[in-house]
């Protein structure tokens, strides 16, 4: 996984930046209109935030970035987005990764050595990559869930591609990648709809792809009335991992843990085995929880954890012997 880095403001010291004005400023007519003045709460902007000191190193190469100390740069950044805080304005970080501002400027033709070409990597990165609000964070708080985005949406993107390439059913003709993410969408609504009630859920599918494990993590919480929150982008990426697991017959696990309101933690999983999802039993993921993967040596289980074995999904409609 690689981060993000970045410079703004005069190109230099600061971080990149992207702005875009209100629809106030779009031309009605095909005749030019005269400029308007905008307040600073119309003009939505994003800054591109180097994520760690190697990030920071890689971006010295170039003499437009000035900067010399990772933490003075930090200082700066966050006094930038608390002044556009101060403004009232609407600011989206996003993370800046050198190596892939390096590829961007290479395939588009762009000088890299310049405010300019970090400018529209930024703009990129707003349109296409994960973002977060600055919403009073310091900037070490937003390189964590930054990171998360950026690993989720290169996972998704992989095992995207990989189901798109199995092309179409030679017996019905269903394309195999957008039926196994139907399947696979059915399934996680049957384990979050038949979850045992917890003030919260963690989820994680990992799936032994080429040419590494690919793993995909959701979190849920509950509302006031005892239904399921939860990130649409992080249950897109779980669900495109476990299609990936069906549709390849690769093996894998779905594991997850709830936290009841007043109990013990419960750990249930399945295995993800030749296209299908086959329960654990409670000894089977209390030893999967409590064994050293490097040594194969036991380890004490948490406390106030229950191993488990899974509730029951029920009949499944579209399992493997549809013929795919």
């Amino acid at each position: 996984m690689r981060h993000t880095a970045q410079p703004s403001g005069d190109g230099r010291n600061q971080p990149c930046t992207t702005s875009r004005r209100s629809a106030d400023e779009a031309h009605t007519s095909g005749q030019p209109a005269a400029p308007l003045a905008v307040p600073p709460t119309e003009i939505a902007s994003t800054f591109g935030l180097i994520a760690d000191e190697q990030d920071f190193r890689a971006m010295q190469q170039y003499s437009t970035f000035t900067s010399t100390e990772f933490a003075t740069y930090l200082t700066e950044f966050e006094a930038l987005l608390r002044s556009r805080e101060g403004e009232g304005a609407h600011t989206q970080v996003a993370l800046f990764d050198p190596q892939e501002f390096a590829d961007f400027c290479a395939s588009a033709g762009h000088e890299p050595d310049s405010p300019d070409s970090r400018a529209r990597y930024t703009a990129y990165l707003a349109a296409t990559g994960p973002t977060l609000p600055s919403t009073g964070q310091v900037p070490a708080d937003l390189i964590p869930p930054l990171i998360e985005g950026a690993l989720r949406q290169a996972t998704w993107e992989y095992a995207s591609a990989v189901l798109a390439r199995l092309g179409a059913c030679a017996v019905c003709g269903k394309d195999l990648g957008q039926a196994a993410h139907a399947r696979a969408s059915a399934l996680l609504d049957r384990i979050l709809t038949g979850a045992r009630q917890g003030l919260s859920h963690h989820v994680v599918c990992s799936v032994a792809a080429e040419p590494e494990t690919v793993t995909a993590v959701l979190r849920t919480g509950t509302d006031a009335r005892g239904a399921i929150e939860l990130d649409e982008a992080a249950a897109l990426g779980l669900t495109t991992v476990l299609a990936l697991g069906l549709a390849t017959r690769s093996p894998g696990g779905l594991v997850m843990r709830t936290a009841p309101r007043s109990a013990p933690d419960q750990v249930y999983g399945w295995r993800i085995r030749m296209g299908d999802l086959e329960a654990l039993t409670a000894s089977e993921v209390f030893d999967a929880f409590c064994t050293d993967a490097e040594t194969g040596g036991p380890i004490p289980p948490e406390p106030e954890v229950d191993y488990c074995s899974p509730p029951d999904l029920g009949p499944d409609a579209t399992s493997p012997g549809d013929g795919h």
